[in-house]
């Protein structure tokens, strides 16, 4: 009797398991982290993304390039959240911690290949992550928040790394500015909320006019064309209601038998929407913002007595005009009042190019502000907006943690040295990958140098008998003279928050790739194209998903 086969899997599931699931994975990886190595330091190139429709996104920035990217490969993706994960933590860091990724799992490839086990190779990663971060903290320069001049040093790191050439100060002080203007103190901690910071573009004029506004600019026109276009002293009430007459939730009916009947019903609807205007008035307000409709009657009304109105406002805008005026919200028109309102010293609506915006200036006591990008083209103001996201992230990460340290690859090449002499004392199979971890964490300097057209050999030389001295710690790459230079004298630092960040994303991906042992890829499931391996050893699902002349041109 011949055996039955017994079927497991639908049929088409394809199967890899083993070392050919462990190496089909960490290619993938690497070759994402590749596609951004080119990106990173202060001479990195840009990358040009076109999507199906044509829409073309110019940049340079990590999150940007992976959230542009359509990844197919599951272990691609698990690089991709490692760029998210910093974006949204930190802000910045984002091609540091992909890189970093890529070079631990070509070192825990090369474990792979003399028989380390995944989980020793796990375990010294894991150790060696906790011990770097120790280090980091060790050698951090603690500074003070109000610490302008370091905290414009840190903006300006990130942003000299970024496509915005010759406008660097520029948006590093309305960085710091917004920053410290949002800062608040609660019991001894510091807290600066950055989602606090509108962020606006318009193209026209240059980077170098862009501007940042003690208030907040609205995108809304003022509502009625018999209004004050420009207010000065402005007392300002916030609503969150409808200056209308409802209407009722059921289906009503209203019988009116004579003239004088529809005359007494018209003349109580005019009463009502006149109470609502005259409410507002009562209270001194001569700007009004509301979130809800306003109907045309009661505009005219508010028109006549003089008071700027915006209706329409979104529940963001509102809550930032709150904090930036000092006034409060409230829901209907009969608890407006004279100490809910909000001050500025103006209120205007300003014309930018075909568009009219409203502009709360010098408001006060602001705890929320707003940036106007200004710039050439749609192009340069939406990598003007990544960038000075990014350099408002790591200003308010230097402001909250009150710790720095300096870039240029120096933090990476000390922790590569101490970590080397700590694996001597972990031993066993675990000193591998500690020493794999150390060995990885040298690709950032090598990686800057590369990109700046400097010998990676020769500086990686000279980088090493520098920091054997313990007065060298900061000595990193000098992109500019190609030798190792310090880089604290130079004014290139990063928050501390950054780098311990980069580390903890780049382990916890790089554990969970190692970790699988087996993939199932189903018919039409979420892993399209060859088996592992397959033509040009690319892995499943890169290539095809990329969007056109992404791979040709890297």
């Amino acid at each position: 009797m011949s055996e039955t086969p017994v079927l497991i899997l639908r049929e088409g599931t394809s199967r890899s398991r083993g070392r050919d699931a462990q190496r089909s994975n960490i290619m993938a990886a690497k070759i994402v982290a590749e596609i951004v190595r080119s990106t990173i330091g202060p001479r990195g190139m840009d990358k040009m993304l076109v999507a199906g429709m044509g829409d073309i996104v110019i940049t340079n920035d990590g999150a940007t390039i992976m959230k542009e990217m359509d990844v197919q490969n599951p272990a691609a993706k698990m690089i991709v959240e490692i760029a998210k994960t910093q974006d949204s933590e930190v802000g910045d860091g984002t091609t540091t911690a992909v890189v970093l990724a890529g070079e631990l799992l070509a070192g825990a490839e090369t474990l792979l290949d003399k028989d380390v086990h995944p989980n020793a190779i796990i375990d010294g990663y894991r150790d060696a992550a906790g011990k770097a971060q120790e280090i980091l903290e060790k050698i951090a320069i603690a500074i003070k928040p109000e610490d302008e001049v370091r905290l414009k040093q840190v903006a300006m790191t990130s942003l000299n790394t970024k496509g915005i050439f010759g406008s660097q100060n520029r948006f590093a002080e309305l960085a710091v500015e917004a920053v410290m203007q949002v800062t608040e103190k609660n019991n001894g901690k510091v807290k600066a909320d950055i989602d606090l910071v509108k962020v606006m573009k318009k193209h026209g004029k240059s980077l170098e006019e862009s501007e940042l506004v003690n208030g907040i600019i609205i995108d809304k026109e003022v509502s009625h064309s018999q209004m004050p276009k420009s207010v000065t002293g402005a007392k300002i009430a916030l609503l969150n209601a409808k200056l209308e007459i409802e209407k009722t939730e059921t289906d009503a009916k209203i019988n009116i038998n004579k003239p004088e009947e529809m005359y007494q019903f018209i003349q109580e609807e005019e009463k009502l929407l006149r109470d609502m205007a005259d409410q507002v008035a009562k209270t001194g307000a001569n700007v009004l913002f509301t979130e809800k409709s306003v109907d045309d009657e009661v505009l005219s009304l508010l028109a006549k007595k003089g008071i700027l109105t915006i209706k329409n406002i979104s529940s963001s805008d509102m809550e930032k005009l709150a904090k930036a005026t000092g006034g409060s919200v409230v829901g209907t028109t009969r608890d407006l009042s004279k100490e809910a309102l909000g001050y500025a010293k103006t209120v205007e609506e300003v014309k930018i190019g075909d568009d009219k915006l409203v502009y709360v200036r010098e408001a006060k006591n602001p705890k929320a502000v707003t940036i106007m990008i200004r710039g050439g083209s749609e192009h340069v103001v939406d990598e003007a907006e990544r960038s000075l996201h990014d350099a408002l992230s790591v200003v308010r990460n230097a402001v909250e943690d009150g710790k720095i340290v300096a870039g240029g690859g120096a933090p990476e090449i000390e922790l590569s040295k101490r970590l080397r002499e700590y694996a001597i004392k972990v031993g066993g199979r675990e000193q591998l990958a500690v020493t794999a971890f150390a060995e990885a964490l040298e690709s950032i300097p090598v990686a800057i140098a590369q990109n700046a057209g400097i010998n990676p050999i020769d500086i990686l030389v000279d980088l090493k008998s520098k920091h054997n001295t313990v007065q060298n710690i900061w000595f990193g790459v000098n992109t500019k003279t190609g030798k190792a230079a310090d880089m604290l004298k130079m004014d290139v630092v990063e928050p501390l928050r950054v780098k311990t960040q980069v580390i903890k994303s780049a382990v916890e991906a790089v554990t969970m790739i190692l970790r699988v042992d087996d993939v199932f890829a189903s018919k039409g499931g979420s892993s399209p194209g060859p088996s592992p391996g397959g033509p040009g050893g690319m892995p499943p699902g890169m290539g095809g998903g990329m969007p056109p002349g992404m791979m040709g041109g890297m």
